[in-house]
């Protein structure tokens, strides 16, 4: 009777510790998972991704304490909103404008300038200029459609505002077709409210290859790097390329302070990382600045044949790498067209001595994610902040509201892809915005 006592207490207490270590456990894993806070703006189209494709930027921004965002609806009319920060209630308008949603090149780019007024690009690839203005500040209602200068104007793709240090806005787009196009930079004075081209011609492809770029903006200047595609065929990307500005983009110089000179060719371009061909490196991804100026460049190629997410950043005069183990199963980027991929292009922050990579992967549900390193240990730490899929989603934040605040707010939406320009058929969903509560920070 004493030893059944013994070993149903022994047994009681067995349980009892491994009860309290499962309760640790949840405990532990309740604590890392991020907090996250979801406001729907409306229903949007999701036929394909043109609504949430990467080289948007920006799809999401903010203004002293108002948010704006732009979207196709279902009928593919282009659809403006704003909301108070911290409110869930978006207002939103119907705009007089429609893109071409069946091609998800065709994307919407919008700014606030320092005046409040909004500027909105949208609907192109290999097309004429699209752009609009706001009537009144913090406005949602747009004017009828404009020219900026009227030169290089009539084959527009991939169109992206930027706010400057300095006041002025900057607007960049290719100018040409894939495989033969040229890097077109534009400057807006508030003051006039007139645009004056900067650079016709700032990445010559010399009519044989393309940059595709991406930009970032800090107190110090404009920071820019690319890839170069020698035809229409993504498997020909190739080289990870950089030069900054600190005048505003009238001229450019290599991280070592050497003057370009314009434009700048393959021949001539800093190469920050080298990558050859036929090394499915994507192109058009992001890049940001730590507080010392140092850029920070995100990408992926192979690694033994799997696509990696990498980091390129300077430090100290040095080009370096950080790589990552994220991906387990392989594929290959080819062809043209906008592609359906197992991976999202990352979109990449850095604050003080963490660093994030956010992204979605096949192999984690389609998940919005988000992978945090410390920069000292480069040691990787993904968390899901979605419980659910978002398709071929990519990602797009709010660049203005982390610069000013550190407040990470994703401009969210499950939307579908076909490989090339082929159309899904989708039942419209929401479009949503995430709001980050609070970023892990790993010791």
């Amino acid at each position: 009777m004493r030893q059944n006592y013994r070993d149903s207490l022994y047994q009681y207490r067995s349980s009892s510790k491994i009860l309290v270590l499962l309760l640790l456990f949840f405990c532990i894993l309740t604590q890392a998972q991020v907090e996250t806070k979801e406001s729907e703006v409306g229903l949007g189209w999701s036929n394909n991704s043109v609504n949430t494709v990467i080289f948007r930027n920006s799809a999401l921004t903010t203004f002293k304490n108002q948010q704006f965002t732009a979207y196709y609806n279902p009928d593919g009319k282009m659809v403006l909103a704003k909301r108070k920060l911290n409110s869930n209630d978006w207002e939103t308008q119907i705009t007089p404008y429609s893109g071409n949603v069946k091609d998800a090149h065709n994307c919407i780019s919008i700014a606030i300038d320092i005046e409040g007024y909004l500027h909105v690009s949208w609907d192109h690839h290999d097309t004429h200029l699209r752009y609009a203005r706001s009537k009144k500040p913090l406005g949602l209602e747009l004017g009828e459609e404009q020219a900026m200068t009227g030169e290089n104007e009539l084959k527009v793709t991939y169109p992206e505002f930027h706010n400057l240090p300095s006041g002025k806005l900057l607007f960049c787009y290719r100018s040409g077709a894939s495989g033969r196009g040229n890097m077109v930079m534009k400057s807006y004075d508030v003051k006039t409210q007139k645009w004056t081209s900067l650079q016709n011609n700032l990445l010559d492809g010399e009519n044989q290859r393309s940059a595709y770029w991406q930009i970032c903006v800090s107190q110090k200047g404009i920071y820019l790097s690319w890839v170069w595609r020698e035809s229409w065929d993504v498997s020909t990307n190739h080289d990870i390329c950089y030069a900054f500005s600190a005048d505003g983009g009238k001229t450019w110089q290599k991280s070592t302070g050497e003057k370009y000179t314009l434009p700048i060719t393959k021949a001539t371009a800093e190469i920050a990382w080298h990558i050859p061909q036929n090394s499915n490196l994507i192109n058009q991804t992001a890049m940001t600045v730590d507080e010392k100026g140092n850029p920070y460049i995100a990408s992926y190629w192979n690694t033994n044949e799997i696509p990696q997410y990498k980091v390129v950043y300077l430090n100290n005069g040095k080009w370096n790498l950080i790589d990552t183990n994220f991906q387990k199963n392989s594929f290959t980027l080819g062809g043209g067209g906008t592609k359906r991929i197992p991976i999202s292009r990352p979109e990449i922050l850095v604050n003080q001595s963490m660093l994030y990579l956010l992204f979605r992967s096949e192999e984690r549900g389609n998940k919005i994610t988000l992978a945090a390193a410390n920069l000292d240990k480069k040691e990787w730490k993904l968390e899901d902040i979605t419980n659910y899929s978002v398709g071929q989603w990519e990602p797009n934040l709010d660049a203005a509201l982390w610069k000013q605040k550190a407040q990470l707010h994703i401009f969210s939406q499950n939307v579908t892809q076909t490989d090339g320009e082929g159309l899904s058929v989708m039942k419209p969903q929401p479009v949503k915005v995430l709001e980050l509560k609070k970023l892990p920070v790993i010791k």
